[in-house]
């Protein structure tokens, strides 16, 4: 979304709308007067700068925060919000398609009214909007501003005129979409996470460029919102940091779906004829155009780190990577912490609200909190989802620690035989000859659900062999985890053990 995307005269949609700029960017807002000295000035007001302003504002500080366009940033605006309210109206249309598979009929006329999907988004969007709002942050006693913030010395930064002086500050700027360097693209006209999700209208049909998780999760919901869909990536297959197997499945649900899937496939050219956007496509040797309505590109995010004058408060930083930060999350300025996407490597939302919590406590507490213990999961939410947390198997092996692997399918497993949701796998890693759980995949219809419990016994050090003892109610999807426990106390029945036991029983 463009800095000044709604506050250079464009007309919101709706009441959505104008509710949404109400709570995060009040049309009539004027700055406040700064105090004497902030004791934490917060750059940028996503996930993690929002989270480190009331957090620090909850424990006494005074509290400043800059935000140059929404309260909110991607999460609340153009990324976690909007995006999964389409998917699951986009899960309800196929599942109307696939009626019969539930001994249900098919209704006789499925017409996708788009406009409607988008105006259920924003009027989700604007009431999760509330809890992001201006008004919700004045009530914590911060101080909130909106322009271009940029750095006058290490201990000050200026906003639309007014110089903010810290004993702290934590830069929470974001990430932005990547632009690939496509010749004819911005001349023709694209799409990314920062303007789809403005349609009003269903592009008949759109071409993705990219299959990491954003551009998989949307290419299958405007497919199953009625457009014709071609995912072009650029590597042999989807999500290319996940399991084969997993990626495999993603691939096998898109095909099932009717997208148009190229892989090992790169744009080279587009160039507008009449009202369609032709694309070159390339494949090895081979060579074949498309012609779409609407081009979205999806290749990763950049950090935003220009034009906030890092230079002069003695921030380092690199364009590609970002911030440069220490495992405490503090910068090269001893003053000066950085959270979220600006510094991290992965960019989810939940990852910014933890890195947010670690440098508050650290930057206003001397705390040694470190950014390197967190156990980070994360779920790519296709149909089948795709969730992960800890080492994959080829991680383990690279850092030479024996793994053993225990695999369940989701069609082994009671409940979501009875859903019809039966691709997919549990598949959990262990040191081998210990329980310790060292990372795990799952791929089902609730994954995202499915990975916390996981997550919580690594945190938490719960061994495989405990799971095995947690009851789990019947019938659950999640109940794959305890059969995969199952399966490795099994493997503890030595020969020995069953002979023993064996001796035991019939004597």
């Amino acid at each position: 979304m463009p800095p000044d995307k709604y506050s250079s005269g464009t007309i919101p949609h709706d009441d959505h709308d104008r509710e949404l700029l109400d709570n995060v960017h009040p049309p009539t807002w004027r700055n406040p007067q700064p105090a004497d000295k902030y004791t934490l000035v917060v750059l940028g007001a996503g996930t993690a700068g929002l989270v480190a302003a009331h957090a620090a504002a909850a424990l006494g500080a005074k509290v400043a925060i800059i935000e140059r366009n929404l309260l909110g940033g991607d999460s609340l605006n153009v990324g976690c919000v909007p995006s999964k309210t389409i998917i699951r109206t986009a899960r309800l249309y196929a599942e109307m398609r696939n009626a019969e598979n539930y001994g249900a009929q098919v209704p006789g006329d499925i017409r996708v009214d788009f406009p409607a999907v988008m105006e259920r988004m924003r009027r989700v969007r604007a009431r999760i909007s509330r809890n992001d709002s201006a008004r919700r942050l004045i009530s914590a006693g911060v101080d909130v501003y909106f322009g271009e913030a940029r750095f006058t010395g290490p201990n000050a930064v200026a906003v639309e005129g007014k110089t903010l002086r810290f004993k702290k500050a934590l830069i929470a700027t974001g990430a932005r979409s990547v632009t690939p360097s496509v010749p004819g693209l911005v001349e023709a006209g694209y799409l990314t996470n920062e303007n789809v999700f403005d349609l009003t209208d269903r592009p008949p049909c759109l071409l993705v460029i990219g299959g990491g998780p954003l551009g998989c999760e949307l290419a299958q919901a405007f497919c199953r919102l009625g457009s014709k869909t071609i995912i072009a990536h650029d590597e042999p297959l989807f999500l290319p940091k996940e399991e084969r197997d997993a990626a495999q499945l993603v691939s096998d649900a898109f095909a099932r779906d009717g997208i148009e899937i190229r892989l090992n496939t790169t744009a080279v050219n587009v160039r507008v004829e009449g009202k369609q956007k032709l694309v070159d496509l390339v494949n090895d040797d081979n060579k074949s155009t498309v012609a779409v309505d609407e081009i979205l590109t999806e290749i990763g995010r950049a950090p935003n780190v220009e034009g906030l004058n890092l230079e002069a408060a003695g921030v380092e930083y690199d364009a590609h990577i970002g911030i440069r930060v220490n495992d405490f999350l503090q910068t090269t300025n001893s003053r000066i912490y950085a959270a979220g996407d600006a510094c991290l490597e992965h960019k989810f939302t939940h990852t910014a609200d933890a890195s947010a919590r670690i440098a508050v406590q650290n930057a206003l507490f001397l705390g040694r909190k470190k950014l390197s213990a967190l156990t980070i999961p994360w779920c790519t939410y296709t149909d089948p989802e795709v969730a992960h947390v800890g080492l994959y198997a080829r991680q383990a092996r690279e850092k030479d620690i024996p793994v053993k692997t225990f695999t369940v399918p989701m069609h082994d497993v009671d409940r979501a035989i009875a859903d019809g949701e039966e691709e997919g796998f549990v598949k959990i890693h262990v040191r081998e000859s210990t329980d310790k759980i060292l990372g795990a995949t799952v791929v089902a219809r609730h994954a995202g659900e499915m990975i916390n419990e996981i997550s919580l016994a690594i945190v938490s050090g719960i061994g495989l062999s405990t799971l095995a003892r947690v009851i789990h109610a019947y019938p659950t999807q999640a109940g794959a985890i305890k059969m995969a426990a199952d399966a490795y106390n099994r493997t503890r029945l030595t020969p020995a053990r069953k002979w023993l036991s064996t001796r035991w029983l019939r004597w």
